[in-house]
């Protein structure tokens, strides 16, 4: 090989490292334990300032233009509702490289998700009644549920220029994503935080609540029916596609007894659910027939007044969860307690 070859092997292997270091240097500059979210990609150069995982929470999603602040309550007003989802949340701030300015960031979330296939739920940018305080305060979360700290300020909507924020609400499938991009100013002396461009997003995956507790208590279903009208009993077992009771539901049927014996004059719709899975006529009769297998245990052998009790079956037209994953199916497979 001669020194020309060698020469140019030793440049090509040092932009080589030169790249991984730099990547390298990329990475480090996330906060520990902080990680993209596999729905979206961000801005290139850029680090992860703030992150936050939530199992389950609740959010609120601006489509339509932000009227007022109610100081008094503590409320948001729009033109239109905003969409309430529950699921699982994951929040970032993101801090751009260079000169990198809002516009420029929020321009490219926005076509990078739109080719993905989300739709545009809301976009000041689009909005003519939007302006810079609207902005502000229809993104600004004002309360500590929806804190999320940034190791760069604390108090990076306070400071940031307010005729630089905009804000946008995408969907696709169960997937919900908020982004806010603002501009830092440019000689913060009270923050100390670096100047450039910074977008928060916040993406709710929705999903039911997972019930951890099989087993739910004689309290638990006397809260949850106060609360919501109904309760859903998951340590109920069953073959598949039979309605005998297996002796492991035996715990839970205590439960439900130990609360109608308390609560003497309670008295409930008992309903089956099941999944998708098999011929919808045949699972409608067979939600029924495990609802009515309920029934009948709690009359026979904890000695319920059989009036109290009203058995039937939804088969799969009430779900929980999708039911394309065995995850989905497990949650929307149960047994709910209803207040007649």
């Amino acid at each position: 090989m001669s020194s020309m070859q060698w020469a140019r092997h030793a440049a090509l292997v040092l932009l080589g490292l030169a790249g991984m270091l730099g990547a390298a240097l990329a990475q480090a500059q996330d906060m520990a334990g902080a990680k993209d979210h596999p729905a979206v990609k961000r801005f290139g150069g850029s680090s992860i300032v703030g992150y936050e995982m939530r199992n389950f929470d609740a959010v609120e999603f601006q489509t339509s233009t932000f009227k007022e602040f109610d100081l008094g309550v503590g409320l948001r007003r729009y033109v239109q509702p905003p969409l309430q989802l529950e699921g699982r949340l994951t929040r970032f701030w993101y801090e751009a490289p260079g000169d990198t300015r809002a516009l420029e960031l929020y321009r490219n979330y926005v076509n990078e998700l739109t080719a993905g296939g989300f739709q545009t739920l809301y976009d000041s940018t689009k909005d003519p009644a939007a302006g810079k305080w609207t902005n502000f305060l229809a993104s600004f979360s004002s309360g500590k549920k929806d804190f999320v700290k940034n190791v760069r300020s604390e108090y990076v909507m306070y400071a940031a220029e307010a005729n630089s924020i905009r804000t946008g609400t995408f969907q696709k499938d169960h997937v919900t994503v908020r982004v806010v991009a603002i501009d830092w100013p440019k000689e913060d002396r009270i923050y100390k935080s670096r100047q450039g461009a910074y977008i928060a997003v916040d993406v709710l995956e929705t999903k039911a609540m997972q019930q951890n507790m099989v087993v739910v208590s004689a309290t638990e279903i006397g809260k949850s029916l106060t609360a919501q009208g109904k309760v859903a009993i998951y340590g109920i077992y069953f073959d598949t596609g039979k309605a005998e009771i297996k002796p492991e539901s035996k715990p839970s049927l205590d439960q439900i007894a130990a609360f109608l014996k308390g609560e003497a004059n309670v008295k409930l719709h008992v309903v089956g659910h099941t999944d998708s899975v098999g011929g919808f006529e045949s699972n409608l009769a067979l939600s029924r027939r495990r609802a009515e297998a309920v029934t009948a245990a709690l009359v026979k052998s904890y000695g319920v007044a059989a009036g109290r009790l009203m058995g039937n079956g939804v088969a799969s037209l009430a779900p929980v969860a999708s039911n394309a994953s065995e995850e989905g199916r497990a949650k929307n497979r149960r047994v709910e307690l209803v207040l007649q």
